[in-house]
C-alpha cells in the first residue's frame, strides 16, 4: 500500500454526501477505484484508494477549482493516532520525511486544519500554538523549501489524532481550510454582501477583477432589497439598477449610483445590454436557472453571478440539473460561455454560480 493512499476533502458540515458524490464522479471518470468513508455533519470526506494506490498523482489530474463542494483537499496517509502529548512533532516529522522521500520533494509551506464543526473549532487554539513548533522541527530536518511545488497539510480530529498529506502548488484553496477571512462592512445593508464579495474573490483574481469590474459599468441586481449585493457593486464604481418591490437602504440610494425599479424580477428587461447581472433570490433553482439563461439568450448581459437555493434532498442532483439546463440552452443557441459553480463559505443551503458569455 502506498503511503498517500487517501484523499481528505473538507466541506461544510451537512454537505458530506454532495462532496463525496462529486469526487467519486471525478475519480471514476479517470478509472481510479476508490470508496468513501465519512459521516453526516462531520465536515469532511475521506476518499480511499480501493487497491492502495497513491492518490497524489490523481489530485494533479483534477482541477480543484472545478469542485463545487470541497473547501480544501490533500492526498494523505492513514490516520496517525495516539500522538504523544509532549512529543507530537517526532512521529509527524518522521512521517513527513517519508512523504518527502516518496515524492522526491520538500514542502513550500505548512497548513494545519480541522473540520469546520463546533467540535472541530475547539482545536483552533491548539493548532495556532502547535504550528510554529512543527515548522521549526521541519526546518531542522531541511524539509522546507519555498520553491517547492508541494504544500504539507496536517488535519487534526483531536490533539492526538491527525492525517498528514500534501497538495500540489496552485491546485488547492489558498486560504487555510478554504475559509476566507472577510469582515462585515459597517455600512453594508445586509450580511448577504459577504456572499457576493467572496464570490468575486473566488471566481476572479485581483488582476481579473480590475478588468471585469470597472467604474462606470452598468449592472442589474434582481431581488436587490435591501441592497447587500448592490452595495458590493457600488463600492467598485458600478452603476446599478436594483429590481425589487421591497425598500432599498436609504444610505445606498443616497450615493446616486442606484436606480430602484419596483417591479417583478422575473419580468424585468433592461433597456439596453448591461455588463453585469446579479441575483440572490429565494426561488426554485430551476426557475432561476431558466431566468438567467433567458438573459443571455436575449443578449441582455455579458456576465452574471447568481445563487441557486438547493432543496433539502438530492442537492447534488439539482446542481447538476441546473448546470445542464444552462449549458444546453446556451450551447443550442450557439452562445460560447463559461459556467462555474462553488459552494462558498458564506453560502448556506445554496451554491453560487458565475456565468460569462460572448453575447455580441
Amino acid at each position: 500500500m502506498e503511503l498517500l493512499h487517501q484523499v481528505m476533502l473538507l466541506c461544510r458540515a451537512g454537505f458530506e454526501s454532495e462532496c463525496a458524490a462529486e469526487i467519486m464522479q471525478q475519480v471514476s471518470a479517470r478509472g481510479f477505484a476508490a470508496y468513501i468513508k465519512t459521516k453526516t455533519n462531520s465536515g469532511y470526506v475521506l476518499m480511499i484508494s480501493a487497491d492502495g494506490r497513491d492518490t497524489s498523482g490523481l489530485l494533479a489530474q483534477i482541477d480543484f477549482r472545478s469542485l463545487i463542494f470541497a473547501r480544501q483537499w490533500f492526498a494523505c496517509t492513514a490516520q496517525v493516532i495516539d500522538l504523544p502529548e509532549n512529543r507530537r512533532t517526532i512521529p509527524l516529522v518522521s512521517l513527513a520525511e517519508q512523504i518527502s522521500a516518496e515524492s522526491n520533494s520538500r514542502f513550500a509551506d505548512l497548513e494545519l486544519c480541522y473540520a469546520d464543526t463546533n467540535e472541530g473549532r475547539t482545536l483552533n487554539g491548539f493548532c495556532k500554538v502547535f504550528r510554529p513548533h512543527l515548522l521549526n522541527a521541519l526546518k531542522k530536518q531541511d524539509l522546507l523549501n519555498e520553491q517547492s511545488k508541494l504544500r504539507l497539510h496536517l488535519c487534526f480530529s483531536d490533539s492526538c489524532t491527525a492525517w498528514l498529506g500534501i497538495s500540489h502548488s496552485g491546485n488547492h484553496a489558498f486560504e487555510p481550510m478554504g475559509i476566507p477571512r472577510l469582515r462585515m462592512p459597517a455600512t453594508a445593508p445586509s450580511r448577504s454582501t459577504l456572499k457576493l464579495e467572496e464570490a468575486i474573490n473566488w471566481f476572479f483574481s485581483r488582476t481579473e477583477q480590475q478588468r471585469w469590474f470597472k467604474p462606470g459599468m452598468h449592472a442589474v441586481d434582481l431581488g436587490a432589497a435591501p441592497g447587500g449585493w448592490t452595495w458590493q457593486l457600488v463600492r467598485r464604481g458600478l452603476l446599478v439598477t436594483a429590481v425589487d418591490n421591497g425598500p432599498m437602504d436609504a444610505t445606498l440610494m443616497a450615493t446616486g449610483m442606484v436606480t430602484h425599479r419596483r417591479t417583478d424580477a422575473f419580468t424585468y428587461v433592461p433597456g439596453q445590454r448591461v455588463d453585469w447581472l446579479v441575483c440572490d433570490m429565494a426561488e426554485r433553482p430551476l426557475h432561476v436557472s431558466r431566468l438567467i439563461a433567458r438573459w443571455f439568450l436575449r443578449r441582455n448581459t455579458k456576465a452574471a453571478i447568481f445563487n441557486l437555493k438547493l432543496p433539502m434532498k438530492k442537492r447534488y442532483h439539482m446542481v447538476v440539473e441546473c448546470k445542464q439546463l444552462i449549458d444546453t440552452t446556451l450551447a443550442t443557441a450557439g452562445i460560447e460561455h463559461e459556467l462555474r459553480l462553488k459552494h462558498l463559505y458564506h453560502d448556506r443551503e445554496e451554491v453560487t454560480a458565475c456565468l460569462s458569455a460572448d453575447t455580441r
